[in-house]
């Protein structure tokens, strides 16, 4: 089967737009006051839904208010929350402070997030074995993380990892991952522990250990893919930033979504950097995220 399935967060985002962030002891009047649904893993599975995709997701929430408000946005959005499971746990939730050009501060609070276990996984990986595509990010547990790439290799599933929060993996789990996506600081932690000068170094010693593509995302200067002895740059389009809150997942998703249409590796990035770019012309998370039509009919750089 080709369809993609998303281990991962959820959160309710609390987003307080301002002017500025507070200096420390200082209390400061914000603009407006919203809860947007979100959480990388529930982002980025509502990217692939909305624009079109095929998409499962598998994750964990509460019994509250919060936990249902999500799962009723994913589903809206056409992504099947079957697997995603209901514990005795507060639903994570992402404290966001946007400021008034567009950029962000944000702290998670995981809830239930934290207790999706390599035991759950083992409940669902049917699922793995079925998809196509495995997308990832790690506000989970890492040995969560590690177990689901495991069995996706086991299955002979594509991963596509975007590793953030970034915190070192082990060596042997590189040669697992199709596609890594972090930013130039996703990539020094990654690797903090390792003695190496440059993120070119950095990046070499990744390949070497069996990542297939690379791709460093850079905001507003776009995307560059590395392969092992080549590289690539793909600009991205010129727009006003409002809130960058999921400029990341989306490109994410909108990368998977073009791989399970079986687009070359040009096509995706390019769809996924206009797909970012309209992203962060609106605020929120999965309110921002643009629909195929919208992201096909953006021209120019």
């Amino acid at each position: 089967m080709d369809n993609i399935l998303v281990v991962g967060s959820m959160n309710m985002d609390l987003v307080v737009n301002t002017n500025r962030v507070p200096d420390k002891g200082e209390t400061i009047i914000g603009k407006s006051f919203e809860q947007v649904p979100g959480g990388k893993g529930a982002n980025q599975a509502a990217a692939v839904g909305k624009l079109g995709g095929r998409v499962s997701f598998v994750s964990a929430c509460g019994k509250d208010s919060f936990g249902d408000d999500l799962l009723s946005s994913l589903q809206d959005k056409g992504v099947d929350t079957s697997s995603v499971f209901t514990l005795d746990d507060n639903t994570g939730i992402a404290a966001i402070t946007v400021e008034e050009d567009g950029d962000n501060r944000i702290i998670v609070v995981q809830g239930a997030n934290a207790s999706l276990s390599p035991e759950m996984i083992d409940q669902v990986e049917g699922k793995i074995k079925e998809a196509a595509y495995l997308l990832l990010q790690m506000e989970i547990p890492l040995a969560t993380v590690i177990h689901t790439i495991e069995l996706a290799d086991f299955y002979q599933t594509r991963v596509i990892l975007d590793p953030a929060p970034a915190q070192g993996l082990p060596r042997e789990i590189y040669s697992k991952i199709d596609y890594l996506l972090p930013n130039s600081g996703e990539l020094a932690l990654l690797l903090e522990e390792y003695d190496l000068r440059d993120e070119e170094d950095k990046i070499e010693q990744l390949l070497d250990w069996g990542v297939k593509n690379i791709l460093i995302t850079k905001g507003s200067e776009g995307v560059t893919l590395y392969h092992k002895g080549s590289q690539q740059v793909y600009p991205t389009l010129k727009v006003k930033a409002v809130d960058t809150t999921a400029a990341g997942d989306t490109f994410a998703g909108a990368l998977a979504f073009g791989l399970q249409k079986g687009w070359d590796i040009d096509r995706c990035i390019s769809f996924g950097n206009r797909a970012a770019a309209i992203s962060v012309t609106r605020p929120g998370a999965q309110s921002s995220i643009p629909s195929f039509a919208e992201v096909e009919n953006m021209k120019g750089i």
